[in-house]
């Protein structure tokens, strides 16, 4: 099957979202897939306003069209809501074309914090993309409860997955040559340093031990400043962080607005128990919906207690519930709520699915 991918978030952009669409590449052409990203990096780009680091392709919609002219694909995902995405989404449109779509980040969140724009008008613009989507892909019950009662429609629970040989166990915490010799419990936050992560929750624990930050963003400049105590070690390759995952004796995570979070698992697949609010993206990671108790972690509304209790957590208990997501499960969901580009006006039908599947066993 011939897949289009269109992503404003690729390399060498660092973050969940780009981890999971290049785990989920890899997977769909290990099962035999033909996919072709149309990412930033083919384009002239300028800065995200607000958001340093992330560049945004610049007019791209005559070379969006030339290009998907070009790969007559079976499929066309758009992966993000950025100026990649809508131009996919004027494409298919013009030409009576079904796509789907994905909310893998709550940028109205993002634009009220960075920009004060207000929440309705960012969901309002956010709801308009995806209303010809063919099936809206969200990573959460709870994101995609939130996006109901909000008037989206076509939603699909779509999970993610996490490489557990990138990121290995080792049983007991494992000291990092990176970390060196730090004062114990070592608390770790791995994420972007930005306005909707919620860092200085963390940051402004009363924790004994150390405390070290993964990451770059906007406001590092300004934390490192105020927080000299902390141990920052900016961005880590993969093989890096596995051990700096492995040496943390508690993963805190303090945002709340995450529709998933990846680095949760990540960090779980390490052995490391995870500290969250009871909000969507944890409370997902951690199994704790419908009265069940979290597994690999623990969820509160103090963060503070979250991560002291999770310090009794066992390692070998997060890296069994890190197991339950796995990278194989992510793309066979992905596959079944794809649509063929010839089937428009059949969003959700017996018949879409079955044009699917037929597909996925093509080429």
């Amino acid at each position: 099957m011939r897949i289009a991918l269109l992503t404003d978030a690729w390399l060498p952009q660092v973050n969940g979202v780009v981890t999971t669409l290049l785990q989920l590449v890899r997977e769909l052409e290990g099962a035999g897939h033909e996919v072709q990203v149309v990412h930033p990096g083919q384009f002239t780009t300028r800065p995200c306003p607000g958001y340093a680091g992330i560049d945004l392709a610049v007019r791209p919609g005559r070379l969006v069209a030339k290009m998907l002219d070009a790969m007559q694909p079976d499929v066309i995902h758009l992966a993000t809501e950025g100026p990649l995405g809508w131009a996919g989404r004027r494409y298919c449109l013009r030409r009576g074309l079904a796509f789907t779509t994905a909310f893998h980040t709550k940028f109205p969140e993002i634009l009220h914090a960075a920009l004060r724009v207000p929440l309705s008008w960012g969901y309002a613009l956010f709801r308009h993309f995806h209303r010809p989507s063919s099936g809206v892909m969200v990573p959460t019950q709870g994101v995609l409860q939130m996006l109901e009662q909000r008037g989206f429609r076509n939603l699909r629970q779509w999970t993610h997955g996490v490489d557990t040989q990138a990121f290995p166990f080792h049983g007991e915490a494992c000291p990092s040559p990176l970390t060196g010799v730090l004062a114990h419990p070592v608390s770790l936050y791995v994420g972007r340093i930005s306005y909707e992560k919620n860092i200085e929750a963390f940051l402004r624990l009363d924790m004994p031990g150390t405390k070290v930050v993964c990451g770059v963003g906007p406001l590092e400049a300004r934390l490192k400043a105020k927080y000299p105590q902390v141990r920052w070690l900016g961005i880590l390759d993969r093989a890096t962080l596995a051990q700096v995952y492995a040496a943390a004796d508690v993963f805190v995570f303090p945002s709340c607005s995450e529709t998933f979070g990846l680095v949760m698992l990540e960090a779980m697949a390490c052995g490391t128990p995870v500290a969250a609010f009871p909000v969507d993206g944890p409370m997902e990671v951690l199994g704790a919906h419908q009265g069940r108790s979290p597994r690999g972690g623990v969820l509160h509304d103090n963060l503070l207690t979250a991560s002291q209790q999770a310090l009794a957590i066992p390692r070998a208990e997060a890296r069994s519930r890190a197991l339950d997501f796995t990278r194989a499960q992510a793309a066979q969901l992905f596959l079944r709520y794809l649509v063929p580009t010839r089937s428009a006006g059949v969003t959700g039908s017996v018949a879409v699915t079955k044009s699917v599947t037929s597909l996925s066993s093509g080429r």
